[in-house]
């Protein structure tokens, strides 16, 4: 079958870079790939943390390693440094441990005095990074963490197919390590509840466990789409069904749909077509949230933003 050349045109949805900017408190930043930092002005918990965004040889051909100069400068921007005057991160939650989730998410707890919080995976690349095992919290599917005014909520999920490196994490990961070490361990269904009444799901990847999210609430949901162009429409609607309609949810922001081999410091583009299709995804999103009646946007990188505003 002929690759399709060439990636999605983002001007074509620049109507959908509309989520409500924040005013003053609450916000969620969009940082490019899965990482979104929820803040509320004293504390703060962030997924990923992927800023170092290695290039496509790099990863095919060579071994990754934390980028610390991309790192502290995100850092810096956001105001997180531990040993800066800004507030605490007070956890960095990966959504599974492939490298563009989980390479800098040590480094970020290392940095700000975040607690890495995740599955065992992600302990162990916690620990090959250096975090001694009081800055690392293993989490029990379904079990509640208390991470100040946030209450975190982990559920199992799946990736979406294909992953290309499946398998969980046993040993230590030490960087720099080849990208095929960064398995994808636990996949999680992240719910954020925060003492002001907001409630998210974080759905990093495109897949899911029939049922999983059956009877769980969300008013917003930070939706990944990554690799979900290239499956049958079938699997975008049973998607959107087990996700989006299973939680309730009025508002979707898609994440996840960036090309991640290219750093934040240039304009965001689409992943290209031999690795995903946006526009298909688009097209059957579209469709599906105006029958459901539900607020479709993409984030723009770097900007507070409110995605509550107007729902209540």
């Amino acid at each position: 079958m002929r690759v399709k050349l060439g990636r999605p045109d983002l001007d074509a949805y620049a109507d959908r870079f509309d989520v409500p900017p924040a005013a003053e408190g609450f916000s969620v930043t969009f940082l490019g790939t899965a990482s979104l930092l929820f803040d509320d002005g004293d504390t703060a918990i962030m997924t990923d943390g992927f800023f170092s965004r290695p290039s496509l040889p790099r990863v095919a051909l060579g071994k990754l390693a934390p980028d610390d100069a991309r790192i502290g400068s995100a850092l810096t921007r956001l105001g997180l440094h531990h040993d800066a005057g800004g507030h605490r991160l007070a956890a960095v939650i990966p959504v599974h441990t492939h490298f563009d989730h989980v390479l800098d998410s040590a480094t970020v707890a290392l940095r700000t005095g975040a607690v890495l919080t995740g599955g065992p995976s992600a302990a162990w690349v916690g620990r090959g990074a250096g975090l001694t095992d009081d800055r690392i919290q293993v989490v029990t599917p379904r079990e509640p963490v208390t991470r100040g005014p946030f209450t975190l909520t982990f559920v199992e999920s799946t990736h979406c197919p294909p992953d290309r490196f499946p398998g969980t994490i046993t040993a230590p990961v030490v960087p720099p390590a080849r990208a095929a070490a960064y398995r994808c361990g636990e996949a999680w269904s992240v719910f954020v509840a925060h003492t002001s009444g907001r409630t998210a799901l974080v759905q990093g990847s495109a897949g899911y466990l029939p049922g999983a999210l059956d009877g769980c609430r969300a008013d917003v949901v930070y939706l990944g789409v990554g690799q979900l162009g290239g499956q049958h429409e079938d699997h975008i609607r049973t998607y959107w069904s087990q996700t989006v309609r299973a939680v309730g949810a009025r508002r979707v922001v898609l994440v996840h749909w960036d090309d991640f081999f290219r750093p934040l410091d240039r304009p965001l583009r689409a992943l290209p077509y031999a690795g995903d299709d946006l526009d298909l995804t688009m097209r059957v999103l579209t469709r599906l949230a105006d029958q459901d009646r539900v607020a479709l946007h993409l984030p723009t990188v770097w900007r507070r933003e409110d995605p509550w505003a107007g729902l209540r």
